[in-house]
């Protein structure tokens, strides 16, 4: 759940992750001064502000200015004593396209095919994911041969990077296209170690359109279980 800890994995394993600081909530309460300088130095307006160890975008806020910045922290500092602030993708004029990647498996992990969540408010934030009805999931992405072949190596690389099992949904940010109509970047925004699994979800949404049924997919996941119980089984744990 740390996401300062698995964008060092990220970096470690050469994938593409948004620039960003991470700080603890006893630095911010002694020095404020100090961190905000440290943070704009690092990184450039806006910011997204994360508590580091939470999901479902909880305490998450999108800074634009110096004046957003500090209540954001405020907020991301009510649910973890550490924080994490990333680099906006697609800056202040752009807005970054949300991609998902379903991963399945322990050893030899495999993809589902892309999809997108375009977000009914300025990002895909609680309120958005929960509460409000204006967010559209698009299930394959619309991405060139190409694109989608590059997100999803990069998912089942990122997937490894943090050794998961069983199932994980990789989270992408893509830069918005340049005006020459050059392709933006795409970056690993995060992994999600425990995605939601209703009927309605992203994650078996994307298995299913990749053609394997939501009881398929649970039965799927059971011998995932097992298999990684018989494996840990190998393991000894005294002499």
């Amino acid at each position: 759940m740390d996401k300062d800890i698995m964008k060092r994995l990220f970096a470690a394993a050469g994938l593409p992750t948004p620039k960003y600081i991470a700080f603890l909530r006893n630095e911010w309460k002694t020095a404020p001064k100090k961190v905000v300088k440290r943070i704009e130095a690092a990184l450039k307006y806006p910011m997204f502000v994360k508590p580091a160890n939470l999901g479902s975008s909880v305490g998450i806020s999108k800074a634009h200015d110096r004046s957003e910045l500090a209540p954001a922290i405020d907020l991301a500092a009510n649910y973890d004593r550490k924080i994490v602030i990333e680099r906006g993708v697609g800056g202040s004029k752009g807005k970054a396209r949300e991609l998902e990647v379903a991963v399945l498996g322990n050893q030899s992990p495999e993809a589902s095919v892309v999809g997108e969540i375009v977000p009914g408010k300025e990002f895909y934030d609680y309120e958005a994911k929960y509460l409000s009805e204006g967010s559209v999931p698009i299930i394959p992405a619309k991405l060139s041969r190409a694109q989608a072949k590059q997100v999803r190596e990069m998912a089942i690389a990122a997937f490894r990077a943090c050794d998961c099992g069983g199932l994980a949904r990789v989270d992408f940010l893509m830069e918005p296209q340049s005006k020459n109509g050059k392709p933006g970047r795409i970056f690993v925004n995060e992994v999600n170690t425990m995605p939601g699994f209703t009927k309605i979800s992203m994650y078996p949404k994307m298995w299913e359109a990749s053609g394997l049924a939501y009881s398929q997919l649970i039965d799927r996941l059971i011998e995932l279980a097992l298999e990684r119980r018989a494996e840990k089984d190998e393991t000894s744990y005294s002499r």
